[in-house]
C-alpha cells in the first residue's frame, strides 16, 4: 500500500520532483520518502498516520508550486535566484562564498562540463536548483571562429526586462535604460500592454525578443 500511495503523492507533485531539485522540493521529497519508509517497514507505526502525513506534505508542495507561479517575490524567497559566479572571464570570490561553494568545487563542475580550461569560460552561474550553467567564450565555441581567423563579438548574457508582465526596474538600471525606453521599444514591436507578455529579454546589442503568454493551447504532445 504504502508503494502505491507514493506514486500516486509523486504523480500529484508532477515530474518536477523526479528531475533537478530546488531546496523545498528536495527536503519535501526525502520526507515523504522517509515516512514510506518507515510505515513500509515498521509494522508498529500507524500506517493512516504516515498517509496523513505524506498527504499533507505534498499539498504543501503543491501550493508552494501554485504561490510561485503566481509571485517573483515568493518564487525568489522559497526557489532562489541565479548567482553570477564567473563573470566577463572573472572568476567572483564573493559570489562564491554566497553560494557556499569552493574554487574545486567550480573546477570539478566545469570538468563535468566539458571545460577543462576554466579560462575558456566567459559566463558561469549556479542555478536555483544547485546546477552550475557555463557560457564559453567566443572564440572557443564549436567550429572556433579563433581558428578560422575570422573577428567575432563577443559572447555576453541576455538581460530579463520582463518577468510575468512585470518590468524588472533594477535589470533595466544595469543596462542604463529606464521603463520609458522600453515601452517605447515594445509599442514599437506592437505591444501596447504587458498583459500577455511573459518574458521581454535584450542582449548587447539592445536587441529585444518577446515571449509572449500562451492561454489557448488546445494540445499538449507529451514524449513518449
Amino acid at each position: 500500500m504504502s508503494i502505491v500511495a507514493l506514486f500516486f503523492f509523486t504523480k500529484m507533485m508532477g515530474r518536477k520532483q523526479i528531475s533537478q531539485l530546488n531546496l523545498y522540493d528536495y527536503v519535501v521529497g526525502i520526507t515523504i520518502g522517509s515516512v514510506a519508509a518507515e510505515i513500509s517497514t515498521n509494522l508498529d507505526t500507524d500506517f493512516l498516520g504516515g498517509i496523513v502525513v505524506m498527504t499533507v506534505y505534498s499539498l504543501v508542495s503543491v501550493f508552494l508550486s501554485l504561490i510561485t507561479m503566481k509571485s517573483i517575490i515568493l518564487r525568489r524567497f522559497i526557489i532562489g535566484v541565479p548567482i553570477v559566479i564567473i563573470e566577463n572571464g572573472k572568476i567572483l570570490e564573493a559570489s562564491l562564498k554566497k553560494a557556499k561553494f569552493d574554487i574545486n568545487e567550480l573546477l570539478q563542475e566545469a570538468r563535468i562540463s566539458g571545460y577543462y580550461d576554466i579560462s575558456k569560460i566567459e559566463y558561469a552561474i549556479m542555478e536555483a536548483n544547485g546546477k552550475v550553467s557555463f557560457l564559453s567564450k567566443s572564440k572557443y565555441d564549436i567550429l572556433s571562429p579563433n581558428d578560422m581567423k575570422i573577428k567575432v563579438d563577443k559572447s555576453s548574457l541576455v538581460t530579463n526586462l520582463v518577468i510575468d508582465s512585470k518590468i524588472m526596474k533594477k535589470h533595466l538600471k544595469m543596462i542604463n535604460k529606464d521603463e520609458k525606453w522600453l515601452i517605447t521599444r515594445l509599442n514599437s514591436l506592437g505591444y501596447k500592454s504587458l498583459e500577455n507578455i511573459l518574458l521581454v529579454t535584450c542582449d548587447n546589442k539592445e536587441k529585444i525578443t518577446v515571449f509572449e503568454k500562451n492561454y489557448n493551447i488546445e494540445e499538449i504532445k507529451f514524449l513518449e
